[in-house]
């Protein structure tokens, strides 16, 4: 199980350059839908800070109205998050059945040599490296992945000369290191290898009549006609309202302490813990809820109907008056 680090910054704040990308990320989503979001945001949050931080969760979270619970489930879900810090420079290792065929443990053990443990920084070169699941070009295995380039075709010699380059404050030059083009074999094509053979080939199988002579093809003239685009008619949907409201939420719980919210039918240790979350501590904020707040607390539960089903405001109007229900008499015996 992926968990966050155990020493985390105080706070996080995006600069005013990523404020303005991430909400123009979020505008991209209709009105309830900003949740849509999260995966970008996070991203760029890490792009910022170097790895996912706890703080910047929470940021998140808050941007989103979101449950900070819900966004790290997201975090600690996807392995290109990175929960703890990373060096400057991150090597990504593919280890995956194409670059291990390939020759991907010469690779790992280049990074042990030139860099130090996996997953550790080396704080004199600021570089780390890690082992990651399927890079997406095995045509090209073994890969690596440093920073946003993929180094390709790789050997243990190989890497280590790119490590030692890094180091040294020079370029590397991303793609193949075998000296092949793209994705070509790597003796180099084998076919369209010139005009001529490919005229050639024309000649030999394009369809002609008995004794006619075969016009030559105008090789790379491209005599198609641009084709007129038709302007789009449609008119953009109207976006429906919105009819969740957030209700009155609390940023802790009360001077007086919060409620046992496990008393009212339906709420258990868990759900307890995310309706603190959300800032939810008395019985007194749930007996207010209106229905535009229930919609707005229902989404963010993920317990679609639950709260009307166990009816939960009208017992949380007797217990906000200091009465008792069924459920909360039998929870207090035990009996629940």
């Amino acid at each position: 199980m992926r968990r966050l680090h155990t020493e985390q910054p105080d706070s996080f704040a995006f600069t005013a350059e990523n404020l303005t990308w991430a909400e123009g990320q979020i505008r991209k989503y209709p009105q309830g839908r900003k949740s849509s979001a999260v995966i970008p945001l996070l991203w760029r949050a890490q792009e910022q800070h170097g790895w996912l931080t706890e703080p910047a969760i929470r940021t998140v979270a808050e941007m989103l109205d979101m449950a900070p619970i819900r966004v790290l489930e997201v975090a600690t879900f996807y392995t290109m998050y990175n929960l703890k810090p990373v060096g400057k420079h991150y090597v990504q290792v593919c280890g995956n059945i194409s670059c291990m065929l390939r020759g991907s443990d010469e690779l790992m053990q280049a990074c042990e040599r030139e860099i130090g443990p996996r997953d550790t920084i080396n704080e004199d070169l600021d570089m780390s490296w890690t082992e990651v699941e399927c890079a997406g070009a095995c045509t090209n295995a073994p890969v690596v992945a440093i920073g946003d380039d993929y180094i390709e075709d790789l050997t243990g010699e190989k890497l280590a000369e790119i490590i030692g380059k890094i180091a040294r404050g020079e370029a590397v030059k991303p793609g193949p290191q075998n000296g092949r083009h793209s994705s070509e074999p790597e003796g180099g094509a084998t076919s369209l290898l010139n005009e001529e053979a490919i005229f050639e080939a024309w000649k030999a199988f394009s369809p002609k009549m008995p004794n006619e002579k075969a016009a030559e093809p105008e090789l790379l003239a491209d005599k198609h006609e641009e084709l007129e685009l038709i302007a789009d008619a449609h008119d953009e949907p109207e976006l429906l309202e919105d009819d969740h409201v957030e209700p009155v939420l609390l940023a802790e719980a009360p001077e007086g302490g919060a409620d046992n919210l496990k008393l009212i039918k339906g709420v258990g240790p868990k759900l307890e813990g995310i309706l603190h979350e959300l800032g939810v501590y008395t019985f007194a904020q749930v007996a207010e809820w209106t229905p535009e707040n229930v919609a707005w607390v229902d989404g963010r539960l993920k317990f679609k109907g639950r709260i009307a089903r166990d009816g939960w405001i009208d017992q949380c109007k007797l217990l906000a008056s200091g009465q008792e229900t069924e459920f909360s008499k039998r929870t207090k015996k035990g009996d629940a």
